[in-house]
């Protein structure tokens, strides 16, 4: 089935900025979805096992540390460049649309940092390649995420985020896989998802709409303005300012859960002792299968329920209470059994926000002409835990309490973004 034509607005709002009244198809969805596990595979794949085996050869005696600053830095970057390829593309005037050429310029400068990558032995290297694909990847996040509320009405977007969330726990499981069991080396590993980045972006590129921006509705520049517009008040959208705040929090405790798993794999789980001729990496990618079979078995149900219902907020906290129980089972229990049940309830956790809290980001926005550039500012609850949960985590593992404290602290964080979520008031 092909994504049918949209409604015309009235002839004074430009399809470009107008609200979508047209529901969208499985072939919209599925190139979009196609675009996201590329950008999810180019995050994730250097996150979770490229930098940390990196790390290992480059600083051998200091890998906590050194990754630690590898991506502190390279979420410093994503804080500022998600935004301004929002704010950018919002502006965009041209017969090729406002996203559709931010999507592929970020997609080919991320993949060439991945390829940088590649050949990098020194850690000032590996920070510099780092900090150039995810000033590319998250250029090509900015109009992506701008993608929902450009095209799929309100009664959708439950459904559709949950489609489009599922890419980015499969990109984690495709990039473990390609870079742990199809290719040998650090080094391939970074080329093949470099190419695939691009190359899985072009399709949604080619062959959807994007509505072109008419230059008459493209506001005067000036730079003052233009910085300005990246403040958006919290007396005047408290909203927003809350939705914001909600993410922070629960994308804070999910990355100090995350940042250190490999680690923990073998220094608490003793994962490579119990199971002799096998590798933390080995594990890894089994509580990420688990994960993932859990996400995609919710997100998408969770997602249609919360627009059939139009409950947002009392599944956003669902979610949060879902997902704080795997963080005191591992500060408990560091055992693998216990592990792989963690690494399923957090799956059911993070599928229910995945979709939910997508689609109520969405209907917070201040206005239609700076949806990607209110995205990217949403985007810095995403990016800016990055940069906080190392400087936070670190020093918890190596002196203040070890991995037990760092799981409480990450299943606290959780909680508290869960209740905030009953702040919003416009959305149910």
């Amino acid at each position: 089935m092909s994504t049918p034509p949209p409604v015309k607005p009235p002839h004074d709002v430009p399809l470009a900025l107008a609200e979508p009244v047209t529901r969208v198809g499985p072939r919209w969805v599925g190139l979009i979805s196609l675009a996201n596990l590329a950008l999810w595979m180019g995050y994730f794949g250097p996150l979770q096992v490229l930098l940390p085996q990196q790390m290992e050869v480059v600083a051998p005696t200091g890998k906590e540390t050194a990754l630690a600053w590898v991506t502190g830095i390279g979420a410093a970057v994503a804080m500022v460049s998600n935004p301004l390829a929002g704010a950018l593309s919002d502006r965009t005037a041209g017969r090729f649309g406002r996203r559709h050429p931010w999507t592929l310029l970020g997609a080919l400068a991320g993949g060439l940092g991945l390829v940088f990558l590649a050949v990098q032995g020194t850690v000032a290297g590996v920070v510099a390649g780092w900090c150039l694909a995810q000033a590319g990847l998250n250029a090509m996040q900015a109009a992506l995420t701008a993608g929902v509320p450009d095209h799929v009405p309100v009664r959708q977007r439950g459904a559709v985020s949950g489609w489009i969330g599922i890419p980015q726990t499969l990109g984690v499981v495709l990039a473990v896989v390609l870079v742990t069991m199809v290719v040998t080396t650090t080094e391939s590993g970074y080329l093949v998802i470099g190419a695939l980045v691009p190359l899985c972006a072009l399709p949604f590129v080619l062959a959807t709409p994007d509505p072109p921006l008419p230059a008459g509705h493209r506001p005067p520049f000036t730079v003052g303005g233009f910085l300005r517009g990246f403040w958006i008040s919290p007396r005047t959208h408290p909203d927003f300012a809350w939705a914001w705040l909600t993410r922070f929090l629960m994308q804070l405790g999910n990355a100090m859960a995350l940042l250190y798993l490999l680690y923990f794999l073998t220094d608490a789980v003793h994962y490579e002792r119990e199971f002799p001729g096998r590798k933390a990496e080995d594990g890894l990618l089994v509580l990420i299968l688990v994960y993932t079979v859990a996400v995609i078995l919710t997100t998408v149900a969770a997602g249609a329920i919360s627009d059939r219902l139009g409950r947002r907020r009392t599944l956003v906290t669902v979610s949060g209470a879902i997902g704080a129980v795997p963080a005191l089972m591992l500060a408990l229990w560091p055992q693998w059994t216990v592990v792989m049940v963690a690494a399923a309830v957090m799956g059911v956790g993070f599928g229910v926000y995945l979709s939910v809290d997508n689609a109520l980001i969405t209907q917070v926005l201040p206005a239609a002409a700076g949806r990607a550039k209110d995205l990217g500012v949403i985007n810095i609850a995403n990016s800016g835990p990055q940069v906080l949960a190392p400087v936070i985590a670190g020093p918890i593992v190596a002196s203040l309490g070890g991995y037990p404290v760092l799981y409480l602290t990450a299943g606290a964080l959780t909680l508290l973004g869960a209740g905030l979520v009953w702040k919003i008031r416009s959305v149910p």
